[in-house]
């Protein structure tokens, strides 16, 4: 089968456990790995055969056959590398917090992504918590939607700890945007205890119409469609209403790829852009995106 090549630019964390989901991806190519330094990443990927670079996105430019781009670098990088992909025609798939193109939730709008140049995966905490709160609101219509994402320090890497802002600004503005509340709020917990923790999410809706059972319900089928790409998400603790107040739990384990299974918050997000790098390269495959 023909495959799309695609390239990741950030070999750390995040950008290795994207490269072993590309590795057994029907419709991806793994073509290049590129950071900007010799790194325990770069290494790894050259180990599996993988062509790696230390020239950055540059690198990628100089490629003519890779079509989409990982950026697994940093919200201030990836200011710097978008209009740069834009330019060489590339798709850039953003796993930072930079949000320069259109919010990407896959079990919420993954049937509208188009080939737009750049294309964000929101954050973390978004993948977690977006879908929910959507999953309410097309329910019980949602007025004000705050979420806790609570990870575990040790699956908070330099990137993640240096986009806190970003974090939260960004996954409030989804949770509006994708997830249909009238307003948002977004807070990010990183707990030191050991052993580490899973991934939990604690999301709270002030809604409009209060039904507890077409709430659970909505939530309920929105849980069974993330779990097809991750297969951890796990609704800990179901919909509980309180007036027009609802309180529901989500944990997240990871697949293991590479990170440990606690790193929930990093897998459903590497998870969430290979699903959507999965769509897009169908669509160039088929000739419906010009390549």
């Amino acid at each position: 089968m023909d495959k799309v090549k695609v390239a990741v630019i950030g070999p750390g964390n995040i950008g290795s456990d994207l490269m072993y989901k590309i590795l057994r991806s029907r419709h991806l190519e793994m073509a290049l790995m590129t950071g900007i330094i010799e790194s325990e990443g770069i290494k790894r990927a050259r180990g599996l055969g993988i062509k790696t670079s230390t020239a950055g996105v540059q690198a990628v430019l100089e490629d003519k056959d890779i079509k989409i781009v990982f950026d697994a670098t940093g919200a201030k990088p990836h200011l710097q590398h978008a209009p740069l992909l834009k330019e060489a025609g590339k798709i850039a798939i953003d796993l930072t917090p930079a949000a320069v193109g259109p919010y990407v939730v896959p079990c919420v709008n993954l049937d509208q992504v188009k080939a737009e140049p750049n294309l964000n995966m929101v954050t973390c905490g978004g993948q977690a918590t977006v879908p929910i709160v959507y999953a309410i609101n097309r329910a019980a219509g949602a007025r004000y939607a705050e979420i806790v994402a609570c990870i575990a320090s040790k699956s908070a890497g330099p990137g993640t700890r240096q986009n806190i802002d970003e974090f939260t600004q960004t996954t409030a503005k989804a949770l509006t945007v994708v997830g249909g509340a009238q307003k948002g709020k977004a807070i990010i917990i990183l707990n030191p205890a050991e052993p580490p923790i899973m991934m939990t999410n604690t999301v709270y809706v002030e809604v409009e119409r209060p039904d507890e059972q077409a709430i659970r319900t909505s939530v309920e089928a929105m849980v069974k469609e993330i779990q097809s790409y991750v297969p951890g998400y796990q609704l800990r603790v179901p919909p509980l209403l309180d007036g027009n107040k609802v309180t529901t739990i989500i944990q997240v384990e990871g697949a293991g790829d590479f990170l440990p299974r606690y790193s929930g918050n990093l897998d459903i997000i590497t998870s969430a852009a290979v699903a959507v790098a999965e769509k897009l390269a169908q669509k160039i495959l088929a000739g419906e995106v010009a390549a």
